[in-house]
């Protein structure tokens, strides 16, 4: 009897997996179902599900190519597992922003916008962007039958366009013109002939038309007309116009103005003609739609007066216009010294005491007319600094446009609004909306405004649009479902969250409808509110009722409890996980004494504080916050307190605390340049001494950076190691214990420990370095020891480890200490930054920011500090931010966390719903305080929450 094939069989099945922590794990995993993989963080889940399941699914399909087709795509390891049976085709859908690429964009990544462009360039109607009628396009025989009706017995001039709107000389197309036998040209609406030697003024815009024929319209002549108009239409290129001389204008002494024909879609009007609409006008990644101002990107930098003017209580000379610096006796300098002379005041004048008409003038330039003018006091004209600023930002120096860079400002573009395209582009109209306008509406109106559209078009259209406005309603439908609503089509994918960018390819793949492929995600439930995580729990179970099987590595209690079958990884982290503690459905884990069952039966929980802090009874308060979806909000945030922002996604959160708080106090502080979205003032920043937000990007980008370099504990290391007697007799310095340059470190390697040797077709192999044994130092450098051990022993022990071994070096052991109580114990101190994730990587940067004095005047900023922790590691989180909150700091969290919202002092409510529905605070105060009111989705879910603690505050 032959063996079941994988896609029969009814489990996945591990043996031996040992990749980096896991502990020889054999594992059978349900096919066909939902399966949870959970425990602490650094337990090895990952490890499990991505860096074994998946990458052995990797590479089995890569084995599938031909010898000479894997040769030109790199290879993939082989995973550290005996052997894996019953894997079907895997795709893996992890928390990484899509792409840096500013021209990538929600609608382009989901191909939405791909199918818009194909509907607006087979059924959209265009309209003229002069007088915003209707354009038509008319045949050979429509124009010369519209020219025998409307002009019979007039004279008549037939003429091509050559030249439209262009300056230049022309003195070779004249002469063309006349090879061709054409012995007169209308130039600028004058009548002229063509003479040897004629050329225009090449400095002025100009209209030139071939004249094509002068005669009677008549009836009997039409032959004559036909041929006329086929001419002029193939020198015009398809345009051409009519001009009855002796016709009036509007106002006397003014000639009638010709009338335009095309066979593109064109306004008599005016004579603008469009080509005719294929997909790429409505792209901005082509050169037939680009806005040709911003090439497509929706902005332009462009020097701000903020930037040029920083600090209005300076005077010119003391350095108030910034990149001109302090006095200095060159010609701007004394331009700018005759024209404040002129309103009576000096360089050494403050700004603020300046009439704001000299500033305007000193920054936007004089014309010649206004120095002209007497009844200025200019007498000559000045160019004006920002103009000025302007043109050295197409300098060809480098350091010229670096210099500039930093007084630029990205805005929104004046030709295309941040629309990105073509002025005709964006005149072409489906049921009166242009293409930009559908893609910046949020998801929500969007689906609204395709229900029922077939309504609001015609026949042929509706004929046309029918398969391509099912698809367009099915994908937007996928992002509704992943709880998306709040996103537009036109959003750069740049400014994703890692959750939202995998909601997004989860979306996706729904779309798709593969069956038996087997899906592994990681934390999908990251930056989604409670509201929302029932979508994204149906969105999964209809990835795996149609024929898949999908792992999800996830810490959330409601997406563990709905899952199929779940695997408890722990017991601890890092070297003391790696085992399987338990495994069977979310009742069987519930009832295993496991550390995630304690916490899911409630026998431990995250405790509520006993007394809120009173802090310090101050308030930093932001006025008439307006960015993006923000109502006018007015912030007041209470210090000294730990205070949680909370609302679903898409609310504005980010909004009002990334792009507008933050800015305004980085900038307050540290002079930074990046300008706050539209706000009304900020009262209270006399009360803080310093600002620092602890993000999820990464500490380094090459395996070069680890936890040590980027805390600086590695700095201290190397300084103890160069006071040890061996060093000194030898002469060593602290550089000589670094593996990032020449002297220490092994040369054969250059310090990485490691040797790259490329198998041509095979997978690269990475093999420690044959000199150094993977230890990074040279033997010398390694001879010196502290308490028995050399400086590669150290950087490969825990942090945990560390701890107890720098007992007694307090600068040392203030850094690591630190580590150690964010939960990253397991951590070594040599780890590679690439290795570490998101929250990993913002708990290094948390901890590195405890580790330094503070004057407990300091506004801490974090943003989903909980992304890809346990229960138990939220607990410690908890502790680590409430003892900052001790010492009278002011730590704001931006959290969907229910176990870190409910021990915050403050919580402010963010809604009530996302997009264009929310952007208002709706409720705030204790987290007790927010429940009871009942404002918002948060209330709900927090009061069920509080009322399920085991204890409740006094």
């Amino acid at each position: 009897m032959p063996a079941p094939r994988p896609f029969d069989a009814p489990f996945i099945e591990v043996y031996g997996a040992r990749e980096h922590n896991l502990k020889n794990v054999s594992v059978q995993i349900p096919r066909n179902r939902l399966v949870v993989f959970t425990g602490i963080s650094g337990s090895g889940k990952s490890s499990l599900a991505f860096d074994t399941i998946y990458a052995e699914g990797q590479r089995r399909y890569m084995e599938t190519f031909s010898a000479y087709a894997r040769s030109f795509m790199g290879g993939l390891e082989r995973p550290d597992v005996d052997k894996i049976e019953g894997l079907s085709p895997v795709i893996s859908i992890e928390q990484k922003t899509t792409s840096r690429n500013p021209r990538s964009t929600v609608g382009t990544i989901t191909e939405i916008y791909d199918f818009l462009r194909l509907l607006y360039a087979r059924t959209a109607e265009a309209f003229s962007y002069a007088t915003g009628a209707k354009m038509i396009r008319q045949s050979d025989d429509q124009i010369i039958n519209y020219i025998l009706r409307h002009y019979d017995g007039k004279k008549l001039v037939v003429l091509a366009p050559v030249v439209k709107g262009r300056k230049g000389h022309y003195r070779e197309d004249f002469q063309k013109i006349a090879k061709l036998g054409f012995t007169k040209v209308r130039v600028d609406g004058e009548l002229l002939d063509i003479t040897a030697k004629m050329q225009v003024d090449r400095y002025k815009i100009h209209d030139i038309e071939i004249v094509i024929d002068r005669l009677v319209v008549k009836e009997e002549d039409r032959f004559r007309l036909s041929g006329s108009v086929q001419n002029a239409l193939t020198h015009g290129k398809g345009t051409m116009l009519v001009l009855d001389p002796d016709a009036k204008g509007e106002t006397k002494g003014e000639k009638g103005k010709p009338q335009f024909f095309s066979r593109f879609l064109m306004d008599p009007a005016t004579g603008i003609a469009y080509d005719d609409p294929a997909p790429n006008t409505f792209s901005f990644n082509s050169p037939y739609g680009a806005c040709p101002t911003c090439n497509g990107l929706g902005e332009v930098q462009e020097i701000t007066e903020e930037a040029v003017l920083p600090d209005r209580k300076l005077s010119i000379s003391r350095g108030g216009i910034a990149p001109l610096g302090e006095y200095r006796d060159i010609w701007i300098f004394q331009q700018l010294q005759l024209i404040v002379k002129k309103h009576k005041a000096t360089l050494n004048t403050p700004l603020e005491k300046l009439p704001e008409e000299l500033l305007q003038r000193l920054l936007h330039g004089i014309s010649e007319d206004e120095a002209d003018d007497s009844k200025t006091v200019y007498s000559e004209p000045f160019e004006g600094l920002i103009p000025f600023l302007r043109r050295q930002m197409d300098s060809e120096s480098d350091n010229i446009r670096e210099w500039i860079a930093q007084y630029a400002q990205a805005q929104p573009c004046p030709e295309c609004q941040g629309y990105r395209l073509k002025k005709e582009s964006l005149h072409f109209k489906l049921a009166g909306q242009h293409i930009g306008e559908l893609s910046t509406m949020d998801l929500t109106e969007l689906a609204a405004w395709f229900e029922g559209v077939e309504d609001r078009l015609s026949e042929r259209q509706n004929v046309i649009a029918r398969e391509l406005l099912k698809e367009i309603r099915k994908r937007i439908g996928f992002l509704l479902e992943v709880g998306l609503d709040y996103l537009s089509l036109h959003r750069p994918v740049r400014t994703l969250s890692g959750g939202e960018s995998q909601r997004i390819r989860l979306a996706t793949q729904i779309g798709t409808q593969l069956v038996g492929v087997l899906y592994i995600m990681d934390e999908p439930s990251i930056g989604l509110h409670q509201r929302d995580n029932e979508r994204l729990i149906k969105a999964l179970q209809h990835l795996r009722d149609i024929g898949n099987s999908v792992i999800v590595v996830e810490h959330d209690k409601d997406m563990i409890m709905h899952a199929d079958h779940v695997l408890d990884i722990g017991p601890g982290a890092g070297i003391h996980g790696g085992y399987i503690v338990a495994s069977g459905t979310p009742q069987e884990i519930f009832n295993s004494g496991s550390l995630t069952s304690q916490y899911l039966s409630g026998q431990k929980h995250i405790e509520l504080q006993k007394k809120k802090r009173k802090g310090e009874g101050t308030e930093l308060v932001l006025k008439g916050a307006k960015g993006n979806n923000l109502k006018n909000v007015t912030l007041k945030v209470p210090l000294g307190k730990l205070v949680a922002v909370t609302g679903v996604s898409g609310s504005g959160k980010s909004t009002l605390i990334h792009d507008t708080l933050y800015p305004i106090l980085n900038q307050h502080f540290f002079n930074a340049k990046r300008e706050p979205l539209a706000h009304g003032g900020i009262e209270g920043l006399e009360l803080l001494d310093k600002v620092i937000e602890v993000d999820q990007s990464p500490i380094g980008r090459t395996p070069r950076s680890n936890p040590a370099t980027y805390t600086g504990v590695m700095t201290e290391i190397r300084a103890l190691f160069a006071e040890m007697p061996e060093a000194k007799i030898r002469g060593y310095g602290p550089g000589r214990f670094s593996f990032n340059v020449k002297g220490g470190r092994c040369e054969t390697c250059e310090g990485a420990g490691i040797r790259t040797i490329e198998m041509n077709f095979l997978p690269d192999v990475h093999v420690p370095c044959e000199t150094c044994k993977g230890r990074r130092y040279n033997r010398e450098t390694l001879e010196v020891r502290f308490k028995g051990k050399s400086i590669t022993d150290i950087l490969d022990m825990t942090v945990e480890k560390a701890v107890d071994f720098f007992e007694f070096q307090p600068r040392i052991l203030r850094k690591i200490k630190t580590l150690n109580e964010v939960g990253l114990g397991y951590l070594t101190l040599g780890q590679q930054a690439t290795t570490l994730s998101g929250g990993e990587a913002q708990r290094v940067k948390l901890a590195t920011e405890l580790s330094k004095k503070d004057t407990g005047k300091t506004f801490y900023i974090l943003d989903e500090p909980t992304t890809g922790l346990h229960f138990e590691d939220i607990n410690h989180l908890a502790a680590v931010l409430q003892k900052l909150a001790d010492k009278g700091n002011t730590v704001l969290i931006i959290e969907h966390n229910l176990d870190l919202i409910k021990v915050a002092d403050h919580v402010i409510d963010i809604g009530p719903e996302g997009g264009g529905g929310g952007g208002s605070i709706v409720a705030q105060g204790t987290p007790e305080q927010v429940a009871k009111s009942g404002k918002g989705h948060t209330s709900r879910f927090l009061a069920e929450e509080l009322r399920t603690s085991k204890y409740a505050t006094a």
